[in-house]
C-alpha cells in the first residue's frame, strides 16, 4: 500500500512504540491520528506531525469508535496500547489477584480487539486500491506470548491472545481486502522499561544475541510501516527481538 496521503490511526500513539510508529507513518506521507489516554503527550505529538489527537481508552467502545471517526477514512491502523504487569501465580501474598489479571487482559487483549474490530469495520467502506486492498491493521504482541517469564502469566496470556487472533482475523477479512498482522517485540527501550535501574537495563540488553542492546522504538515503527506497505504480509506475527529467547526469569 502506498502511504502517501492515506489516513492512519495509531492507538497508544502518544509515547514509546506508538509514537515512533506515528512518526514513521507520517514520514511516509500518511495523515496520522493519535489515540491515547495521555492527552498532553498525544496532543503535542499530533501538533508536531500536523495530525489530530483523540483522547481514547482502548477498552471503551464509544471512545475507540470516536477515534476511528476522527481518523477520517483510515487505511492503516496500528495498535500499540497496553500495560505491563508482573505478579506471580502464587507469591508471598498468596494467589495471583484476579482483578489485576482481568485488568491486564482487559487493556492488552480486549483493548486490541476493540481497536481491531472498529478500525477494520471502517476500512470495509474504503474503495479498494489497484490491488484490491482496503486497509491493514497491525497489532502489538510480545515475545512473552511464546516465552513468558515467571511473573508474566497475565501479560503472556494477553499477548498470546493477540497472537491467536491475528490469523483468524486475517482470514476473515481477506475477501474484503483488509490485512491483519502483528509484531512481537522483544526488549525495547520504552516507558515500560524506563523505570528500571541502568544496571538492570544493561543486563537485559546483554541477553539479546545481536544487536546486544535494547530495541529502539523507531525500529518497531519501521517494521510497522513496512507491514503497511508490503501487501504480502498478512496473517503473520513477526518477531522483532534480535534472536532473543526469554529465559524462565
Amino acid at each position: 500500500m502506498r502511504l502517501d496521503g492515506v489516513d492512519a490511526l495509531v492507538a497508544g500513539g502518544a509515547s514509546g512504540l506508538g509514537a515512533a510508529t506515528a512518526r514513521a507513518l507520517h514520514g511516509a506521507g500518511a495523515r496520522v491520528t493519535i489515540a491515547d489516554i495521555d492527552e498532553r503527550r498525544g496532543a503535542a505529538l499530533a501538533q508536531e506531525l500536523g495530525g489530530s489527537f483523540a483522547a481514547t481508552d482502548v477498552t471503551d467502545a464509544a471512545q475507540v469508535e470516536a477515534a476511528v471517526t476522527a481518523a477520517g477514512a483510515p487505511r492503516v491502523c496500528v495498535c500499540c496500547a497496553g500495560i505491563g504487569w508482573a505478579e506471580r501465580l502464587n507469591g508471598r501474598r498468596g494467589p495471583h489477584a484476579l482483578d489485576s489479571f482481568e485488568r491486564v487482559i482487559r487493556v492488552n487483549l480486549v483493548g486490541s480487539f476493540n481497536v481491531l474490530r472498529l478500525a477494520s469495520a471502517a476500512m470495509l467502506a474504503n474503495e479498494p486500491d489497484a490491488e484490491g486492498e482496503r486497509g491493514v491493521c497491525v497489532l502489538t504482541a510480545s515475545v512473552a506470548a511464546y516465552e513468558g517469564q515467571i511473573g508474566q502469566v497475565a501479560y503472556a496470556a494477553a499477548k498470546g491472545g493477540i497472537v491467536g487472533m491475528t490469523l483468524p482475523a486475517a482470514r476473515e477479512l481477506a475477501s474484503a481486502g483488509v490485512r491483519v498482522a502483528a509484531i512481537a517485540p522483544g526488549l525495547f527501550d520504552t516507558p515500560l522499561l524506563a523505570g528500571l535501574p541502568e544496571q538492570v537495563r544493561g543486563e537485559l540488553a546483554q541477553t539479546i544475541p545481536f544487536p546486544p542492546r535494547l530495541g529502539r522504538p523507531e525500529e518497531y515503527g519501521a517494521l510497522a510501516r513496512h507491514i503497511a506497505e508490503n501487501p504480502m504480509l498478512n496473517g503473520e506475527v513477526v518477531r522483532l527481538d534480535g534472536a532473543l529467547r526469554m529465559a524462565p526469569r
